[in-house]
């Protein structure tokens, strides 16, 4: 790591180390002791032998992994703070899926805020990101460059309607990530007034199943494989992005492939993918949203991770914010 205001914070080969507390964040390899951000399987891994994260983040790895999600867990809530060792953490929602949070860890009066993967966009299947002052500021850059400006996402869903509408003869197929995408994309599907049955892969059941049994507004959702493929003309089917171009998507009849994404805004990717129905929608803040957070938080640092690192840093630096790259390993976008 480069030279940063704290020494107590150190990146070794299992992930970032906060020394006093003796406990990593997110970890890339099984530790003694793990505060987890949320479930996704890149932030999340199983093994650990003690962690501590949100209810609704141990539920999801309970049901992706099994008893091997962990050894023992310490469920914290939302605003929550406790102690370890001789530092202070205050959970707080970071509103990227069900069960995010950032951690605050405040040692020697130094106030650290980690972010994890967050969004700054009204989504009805987690609580909203919650902004605090900080001494050092460590963000994601997923879309941390200035062309990323996702659009509004009624907006989009409403491009896939117009879709399904257009093409009654046609099933729509559209790729979401199993945990966070899929759920949020139904809901905003049922607020806007779709009202139909919605099909989903095998992959997307379990997890949408416990959210629809927290929120109750997914409508009716049933496994594809319950019903043949010559009946969901005019129906819509979510399945995992990498189904859209295997034998599975195949058997149903006239497709029209979509893709949830924020990378939906590069069209060398919509080509690559063949994908028919482009819908910008991301979990992740966009560039405009990672500049409003650090203007939000009052950092006197910012230390950047997982994304579009140096482009972000140097941005930072001429806003006369003192920045650096963290340059963390094994963080691969895996909700996009």
């Amino acid at each position: 790591m480069k030279k940063t205001n704290i020494n107590w914070i150190k990146k070794k080969k299992e992930g970032l180390y906060c020394i006093p507390g003796d406990f990593f964040i997110d970890p890339i390899l099984p530790v003694e002791k793990a505060l987890i951000t949320h479930a996704h399987s890149d932030h999340a891994r199983p093994n650990n032998k003690y962690i501590l994260c949100s209810g609704e983040t141990k539920d999801i790895m309970k049901l992706r992994y099994g008893d091997k999600y962990c050894q023992s867990c310490q469920v914290v809530n939302y605003n929550e703070s406790i102690k370890i060792k001789d530092v202070y953490v205050k959970v707080l929602p970071a509103g990227h899926i069900l069960g995010s949070v950032q951690f605050l860890i405040e040692y020697n009066g130094h106030r650290l805020l980690i972010s994890g993967d967050y969004k700054r966009r009204f989504d009805l299947t987690c609580l909203p990101y919650e902004a605090t002052n900080c001494h050092t500021f460590i963000t994601e850059a997923t879309f941390g460059l200035p062309i990323f400006k996702h659009p509004p996402e009624k907006n989009e869903i409403q491009k896939l309607i117009n879709s399904i509408e257009n093409n009654k003869d046609s099933t729509h197929i559209i790729g979401v990530y199993a945990l966070g995408k899929c759920q949020r994309l139904i809901s905003i599907l049922r607020s806007i007034g779709y009202d139909k049955t919605i099909y989903l892969h095998g992959a997307l059941l379990k997890i949408s199943e416990y959210y629809n049994n927290k929120f109750n507004n997914m409508g009716v959702i049933k496994n594809v494989s319950s019903v043949t493929p010559v009946s969901l003309k005019n129906n819509l089917i979510l399945c995992p992005p990498s189904s859209l171009n295997d034998k599975w998507s195949q058997k149903f009849i006239n497709i029209v492939k979509g893709y949830a994404s924020g990378w939906m805004q590069i069209r060398q990717r919509i080509k690559q993918k063949n994908i028919e129905v482009p819908l910008v929608i991301s979990d992740h803040a966009d560039w405009d949203e990672i500049l409003q957070t650090v203007e939000d938080v009052v950092p006197e640092e910012v230390l950047v991770t997982h994304g579009r690192e140096e482009a972000l840093v140097y941005f930072l630096k001429e806003q006369k914010y003192r920045s650096n790259a963290l340059n963390l390993i094994g963080f691969e976008d895996e909700n996009e």
